[in-house]
């Protein structure tokens, strides 16, 4: 051990062999310390047990090799240029091809470059692997010899174009060890046993060095259990902290409430009347509930919405509800108005574009607190919207506002008591782990004279047969919904592709029906009389783009028909179907499929076998990564090197229960008993936890 050892914060220059070109590339690619050098994972690993030579890849197969490339240059094919690439081995010799980026890789590959490289073997008049990722070696570099499993590491443009490659990471990563103290640890000896997790040091070590494959995975899963283990741990710390918060408890459950429960033409079900509890208890407390109402479509959850509200007029307090577009609005304020009037209170609407005269009434109105229920859109957060006495803020589809957005509604009020409402079923571990600081409820009932609707797949060539059906419906009193998604934005747009769609099908195939045209472009007027219409079945056909994906509540809509199903992902084609089916007769989805990938298949097979919201989510997240769930939030929320949302459903579980169970106390205590995990957690997440006192 040298007089001076590394200190995980010393910058990277003060390495030997990081000059002034190299450590500048570096920070850009977000590496500045040591912390952050050791930090930065494999992306993979070479494991020499499972190169095989060139000569005996069969097709079909996944290979790992290792050659040098012989012949390599773009190749002039019927329709552009690919580049071509042979590898070659003692035992023979493989073509390696590339159709996308051929002059990129033509820069990058050159004769006498040594590859290591993993890909399918496919037969194309010779075996070949198309678009293989490869990694390339040093000349003097015998991955066979040079340890049991190589790391491969992340190389971005910017690093291979300043030459660092895996290489030199494992050379500096295993030089910093040399000179590095043991990495103190956040966990004590006898909790990393209660959980079975290596020690921080080790599996650091191990994650760039590792001896076997048994220790690389324990390496792997205490690395990931850190990143839960901090992420759970801030949601508990955000959620100690709002409990802080003091608000005004809404206890009373008064005459509105009893009006409304005792005048709606169906019993709840029994998921609805737990929910239900479970808000009335929330709301009686003297700190602001923080609820998160999950459930499926057409599980009920605007009445829970209704009856929470009612309780908040009940104890004199304001109410507002936020709808992310105007059509959702629409629908909100005309079930919200309906039930208010049997309560006896006061409903009214405020959105973009309305007549000053109209604005100006309702603002005055809740100023002096004579309206006591708002819905409304983004206009609800204009400055000079203010509230008597705001006690109750819910916002319906809470990923399509920015917090920001949802800050400046919640400060309308003091510290108001906050329910959100979400139509897309979230599987349940993803729910509690991103929603860790809200409380959560799930109504996982439908209503028991709900008719499932029937979900086929079909391709272009069915569509004439589909076509008559939907006119039998139509002359039968139904009506139906054909909907365009939004395409790549290399063709046209879903708006041209929906007007083209409803000028040559209005005109031709359904000529005797009334036909309508819904699109996001439409004035607000035009988009309000269509939607009338439709809902007065004034019109047969609704002709849209994915703008009806909510907010279109008309039971006699009985079928919907969806062009470029395959464009889709579970979980928005879930929500699109519950867009029929709502009322007594029976209904269809029909998913038009016009391209086919192994991957679409297995989506629509799955659209065909459930209508459950719940199952349906969990396959998507299967298919297809929490992107669809996390792209559209905040960026940043997730500080994931490791960690998988997805498939690391059991270690959260395990992580949760360690957080709740053994570290379940206010950040104070937290400083004063374990200062290194307090200070982990500040460096990882002190903005966001800071940022929860201000959403409040």
């Amino acid at each position: 051990m040298p007089e001076k050892a590394l200190n995980l914060l010393d910058p990277l220059n003060s390495l030997k062999g990081i000059g002034p070109s190299k450590n500048d590339t570096l920070i850009q690619a977000g590496i500045s310390t040591i912390q952050d050098l050791i930090n930065y994972y494999p992306r993979k690993y070479l494991d020499r047990t499972n190169i095989i030579p060139i000569g005996r890849v069969k097709n079909n197969s996944q290979v790992n090799i290792i050659g040098k490339i012989e012949a390599a240059g773009l190749v002039k094919g019927r329709k552009r240029q690919f580049f071509k690439a042979i590898l070659s081995d003692k035992s023979g010799m493989i073509t390696l091809t590339w159709f996308n980026g051929a002059r990129y890789i033509n820069k990058l590959i050159k004769i006498g470059d040594r590859l290591a490289v993993s890909g399918k073997v496919e037969f194309y008049n010779k075996l070949q692997i198309v678009h293989p990722q490869y990694d390339k070696l040093n000349t003097k570099e015998d991955p066979l010899n040079s340890g049991i499993i190589m790391s491969l590491y992340p190389i971005s443009g910017i690093l291979r174009k300043n030459r660092i490659d895996s290489l030199f990471f494992r050379k500096i990563i295993r030089k910093i060890y040399g000179e590095l103290r043991e990495i103190p640890d956040f966990f004590k000896e006898d909790f990393r046993k209660k959980y079975n997790i290596i020690s921080l040091d080790k599996a650091l070590r191990e994650i760039h060095f590792p001896h076997s494959n048994t220790s690389l995975d324990k390496a792997i899963k205490r690395l990931k259990f850190n990143e839960h283990f901090f992420f759970q741990l801030q949601m508990l710390s955000r959620r100690k902290l709002a409990k802080n918060l003091p608000t005004v408890p809404l206890k009373k459950t008064g005459i509105q409430t009893k009006m409304i429960y005792n005048n709606i033409n169906f019993e709840l079900t029994n998921a609805q009347k737990r929910v239900l509890k479970e808000l009335k208890d929330d709301l009686s407390k003297p700190y602001a509930m923080d609820r998160l109402l999950q459930g499926d479509v057409g599980s009920g959850k605007t009445i829970l919405a209704i009856l929470a509200a009612s309780i908040a007029v009940s104890n004199n307090s304001q109410v507002a509800i936020m709808a992310p577009t105007e059509i959702l609005s629409n629908q909100h304020y005309k079930s919200f108005k309906k039930l208010a009037d049997l309560g006896k209170m006061s409903c009214a609407q405020l959105i973009g574009g309305m007549p000053n005269k109209d604005r100006k009434k309702i603002i005055s109105g809740l100023k002096s607190g004579k309206i006591n229920i708002v819905v409304g859109t983004h206009a609800l957060i204009q400055k000079d919207v203010i509230f008597n006495s705001l006690g109750l803020v819910i916002v319906d589809e809470q990923h399509r506002f920015g917090v920001n957005q949802r800050i400046s509604l919640a400060q309308k009020g003091v510290n108001p008591h906050s329910l959100t409402m979400t139509a897309t079923p979230i599987p349940r571990t993803l729910a509690i782990t991103y929603h860790g600081d809200m409380d959560l409820s799930i109504i996982d009932e439908l209503p028991k004279d709900r008719i499932p609707i029937t979900t086929k797949t079909v391709n272009k060539d069915r569509l004439e047969k589909i076509y008559s059906f939907m006119i039998d419906e139509m002359n039968s009193g139904r009506q139906c919904i054909i909907v365009y998604p939004l395409v790549q934005e290399s063709e046209k747009s879903d708006l041209t592709a929906a007007i083209e769609m409803y000028n040559n099908l209005s005109k031709n195939i359904f000529k005797k029906m009334k036909v309508g045209l819904l699109h996001g472009k439409l004035e607000k007027d035009e988009k309000d009389e269509i939607m009338k219409d439709f809902s007065n079945n004034k019109i047969n056909l609704l002709i849209s783009t994915t703008v009806i994906e909510v907010g279109i509540d008309v039971p006699n809509a009985t079928v919907m028909l969806i062009e470029h199903a395959e464009r889709f992902g579970l979980t928005q084609l879930h929500q699109l179907r519950g867009r029929v089916g709502r009322g007594n007769k029976k209904s269809y989805c029909i998913l038009v499929q016009r391209k086919q990938t192994e991957n679409s298949k297995k989506r629509l097979q799955i659209m065909e076998s459930t209508n459950d919201g719940f199952v349906i989510s969990d396959e998507d997240l299967k298919l297809r990564g929490p992107g669809e769930f996390f792209g559209i939030k905040q960026s940043g929320f997730f500080n994931f090197k490791i960690a998988n949302i997805v498939s690391d459903g059991n270690l959260i579980n395990q992580v949760r229960n360690a957080v709740f169970g053994e570290f379940n106390f206010n950040l104070t205590t937290l400083q004063s008993r374990n200062k290194i995990v307090y200070e982990e957690l500040m460096y990882l997440y002190g903005d966001k936890i800071e940022k929860s006192l201000s959403m409040r």
